[in-house]
């Protein structure tokens, strides 16, 4: 009889994933520092002894030790030319282990480095990393490919894709803190989103937390989807105990929550970090004992942005996409758009959030420029000034494309529609980055006037979708509003046309309702009552002028009476302010600072990299010294955006893209200081510690030291501690910053800070990292950082305390 394949085997019944390598070889001998990849090469009897311990104690499944064999990883050893020899030995070091039973998951990890615009790795070059690992992997005979530990979403998405070239299939897991979102601010729902419609095999979350933390997370993926779930968590949060890190989270105690885990819809059970064999054997035999309840169908559309999610069709309440980001008959932002700004753009980001859209419609559909590059800039801007999803909307393909790879999120598509040629390049491009779709009621011979013919190309399109891959759930039908000055049966034939999609085909619909008044006086009128007739009709979503009152009140009424409201909370508070018999209005824009210190700090909080320099110039035209521009406008504004972020309004992108703001706008003081660039607030080390070469946090922190006014040396990562000492000693610093992600590194900072007073360097040591704590920096005298605007705001209380302190001294003497 045939092996089954993995797909098959998930489909029949529950699997069960290996735990964690690193603890395995470490309990093995295992030294840290080096390339554990390299293992696969170099010692492959020790990986095998691992594997072998994991096949006795029941897994299905085994991961390869590849974690950190992409290109950019291996490069850090000078590696990158041993990438397909890696690989391919770590698939065979498991057939060899185990046979041929079981499945082998070729394991791909983190390249290190975040996407464009918050870092310096493009989309495209991400998806050939990993699928360069991917076939590697499948070449040396993986059966299918764990995507694993990601904490950037755009990287994820890049990974899948990359992944998926392969045909292997796909299980795909996030890392999520206490706070149940990643690094830079994604939530489980987003992430179970986004794989969703990327069409992976199964999803979930790994790592950083224990299993009733992950259970949390997989709760909320499960409320969005119906893929199946994984989840690998740690043997608890871990704690260190003298020098040694340890998981306290023992086999019986993970045992005991795993039918929690099955009755929320995992399928697929593993460990991470911390967990041994007995841990695998002792769940394993649990959750093969349990009984799998059916899931309920999830039949409504769901779109997400990088930090927050819009769901609606079924019997969600309809939703609104504002349409203000076009630049259709509005010369000057035609105009911005051809100069490479993006200035109205980030403003109508802003007033359609602050106006109540649930979606934003962006196009720069101008004549004569490269459009696939400004979508991308528009994109980039929207999601910098908003938590909403997008619509990606273009008639031209290699926009579309441009647009998806720069979403951060998941994105509807504007448009298909039942056009043969539409159909055959717009659908793959929606399989392919994990895109809704919106198809139009029109095809080859224009828009039928009947009800029934475009329900019939609601349809056909349907159809094709389903072909291509998609879910019924991915689609958005639009039957078209027709202007009612010149064909009177048009809007009946439109809502008639929204009934029968609805009803018959079970659609998710839209409508852009402002053309049904053309030609007519009082538009504003006849929309809004339209409106609140398509939406008693069904109509989920509606493409529309969110910043007029007269439209949004129709909506809020008809949430109200459509039973969406609950105690009509909603509209009350929409009301509660407005004066009794005021007229309805367009929302009126926004007032613009007016002092050169509000347009300084205003630049910074929004990013405005734009603008920065033009507030700058102003302020020294006025007569403002260099250090007060700074002072009093550019650190107020990063103290605000600080604040922001601690209340988690705002998240790392948006810190990055105020740190550039600051960085552009400092470098032109600086021209107007002297040679050594102005005083500095205290001189730093930043170091990643010997045996780590993960520097994606120190990076950060280091970024928003040197805006705050520090002079930041930042000796990079896997550094000696000598060198440190050494460092810290002759350029007298005053503040040692130390970073480490993996438990096995962590005690190296222990041993710098013995160093550093051994040698009788003064500096303050501050740690900071994934696995430190407050109480282990408390044990080894050393001050924690936490996140990275509170590390910097402590270093600032250091320097001031120290120079108090100095100060008082100089008094003395």
């Amino acid at each position: 009889m045939a092996k089954k394949t993995f797909r098959e085997a998930l489909k029949d019944g529950p699997l069960v994933f290996d735990g964690a390598m690193g603890t395995a070889l470490q309990r093995l001998g295992l030294e840290p520092g080096g390339c554990p990849d390299e293992l696969n090469l170099k010692n492959p009897e020790l990986v095998k002894k691992v594997y072998k311990e994991f096949k006795e104690a029941g897994s299905d499944i085994f991961t390869t030790n590849t974690f950190g064999a992409t290109r950019p990883k291996l490069k850090e050893y000078d590696l990158e030319g041993k990438l397909i020899e890696i690989n391919i030995a770590a698939v065979k070091n498991i057939r060899a282990a185990i046979g041929e039973d079981g499945f082998v998951a070729g394991d791909i990890g983190p390249t290190g480095h975040f996407i464009e615009p918050v870092g310096d790795l493009d989309f495209d070059s991400a998806v050939e990393i990993f699928k360069e690992q991917a076939e590697a992997l499948k070449e040396g005979g993986a059966d299918l490919l764990i995507i694993e530990t990601m904490m950037d979403i755009k990287e994820m998405r890049a990974a899948i894709i990359g992944a998926k070239t392969t045909g292997l299939p796909v299980v795909a897991t996030m890392t999520f803190d206490q706070s149940m979102r990643t690094i830079l601010g994604t939530t489980p729902e987003v992430w179970a989103i986004v794989a969703t419609g990327l069409g992976v095999d199964a999803l979930g979350a790994n790592c950083s937390l224990g299993i009733e933390g992950l259970y949390e997370a997989l709760s909320a993926m499960s409320a969005v989807t119906n893929t199946p779930l994984i989840a690998q968590p740690n043997a608890g949060i871990p704690e260190l105990k003298g020098k040694e890190t340890v998981f306290p989270a023992s086999p019986e105690e993970m045992t005991e929550f795993v039918p929690n885990l099955v009755a929320i819809g995992v399928r697929i059970l593993g460990g991470c970090c911390g967990t041994t064999p007995e841990h695998i054997r002792q769940m394993g035999a649990d959750f093969r004992s349990l009984q799998v309840e059916p899931r309920q169908p999830k039949n409504f559309t769901a779109l997400a942005s990088r930090t927050s999610v819009t769901c609606f069709g079924g019997e969600l309440a309809p939703i609104t996409i504002g349409e203000r980001i076009n630049p259709t008959g509005r010369k000057k932002l035609a105009q911005e758009i051809k100069d490479h700004k993006t200035t109205t753009i980030c403003r109508e980001t802003k007033e359609q959030t602050e106006a109540g859209a649930n979606v934003l419609d962006v196009n720069v559909g101008v004549p004569d420029i490269d459009e696939p590059a400004a979508m991308k800039r528009a994109v980039f801007a929207v999601n910098d000034n908003t938590h909403l999803p997008i619509v990606v909307d273009s008639p031209n393909l290699e926009a579309l494309e441009e647009g998806l790879k720069a979403v951060d999120g998941r994105a509807l598509i504007n448009s298909v529609s039942g056009e043969e040629e539409k159909l055959d390049f717009v659908l793959p491009l929606a399989v392919k980055y994990g895109a809704a779709v919106l198809g139009l009621t029109i095809d080859d011979e224009g828009i039928p006037p009947t009800a029934e013919a475009r329900f019939k190309i609601a349809e056909k399109i349907m159809n094709r979708a389903l072909a291509a891959g998609l879910r019924k759930e991915d689609l958005v039908i639009d039957c078209l509003a027709m202007t009612v000055s010149a064909d009177p049966q048009g809007a009946v034939t439109t809502l008639a046309a929204i009934r029968m999609v609805k009803e018959r085909l079970g659609l998710s619909t839209t409508l852009g309702v402002s053309n049904i008044s053309f030609g007519l006086p009082s538009r504003e009128s006849v929309n809004s009552h339209f409106y609140s007739m398509a939406l008693h009709t069904g109509l989920d979503s509606a493409i529309m002028n969110v910043k007029n009152q007269s439209m949004m009140d129709s909506y809020h009424a008809s949430l109200v009476l459509l039973a969406h409201d609950a105690k009509a909370e909603k509209y009350i508070g929409r009301f509660k302010d407005r004066e009794p018999g005021a007229a309805a209005a367009t929302t009126e824009e926004k007032a613009e600072p007016v002092t050169i210190q509000d347009k300084l700090i205003r630049a910074v909080v929004d990013g405005d990299t734009e603008h920065i320099l033009d507030f700058v110039e102003e302020a020294l035209a006025d007569g403002w010294e260099p250090l007060v521009v700074g002072n009093e406008g550019l650190i107020l504004g990063l103290n605000e955006v600080g604040r922001l972020f601690a209340a988690n309004i705002y998240f790392l992108p948006q810190v990055i893209s105020s740190a550039d703001a600051v960085k552009k706008a400092f470098a032109r003081l600086k021209e107007e200081m002297k040679e050594d660039g102005g005083p500095k607030l205290g001189k730093v080390i930043m170091a990643t510690v010997k045996g780590d070469i993960h520097d994606i946090g120190k990076n950060i922190v280091c970024t928003l030291l040197e805006n705050h006014g520090f002079e930041v040396i930042d000796l990079g990562k896997n550094v000696p501690t000598e060198k440190i000492v050494e460092i810290a000693k002759e350029q007298k610093v005053d503040i040692v910053g130390l970073s480490a992600l993996m438990t096995t590194t962590v005690m190296e900072m222990d041993n710098v800070v013995q160093e550093l007073q051994k040698a009788g360097v003064p500096a303050t040591v501050m740690i900071g990292g994934a696995v430190v704590t407050q109480e282990f920096a408390d044990r080894i005298k050393a001050v924690y950082g936490g996140e990275a605007t509170a590390a910097v705001d402590k270093m600032k209380e250091i320097v001031g305390q120290r120079s108090v302190s100095d100060g008082a001294k100089s008094a003395k003497t």
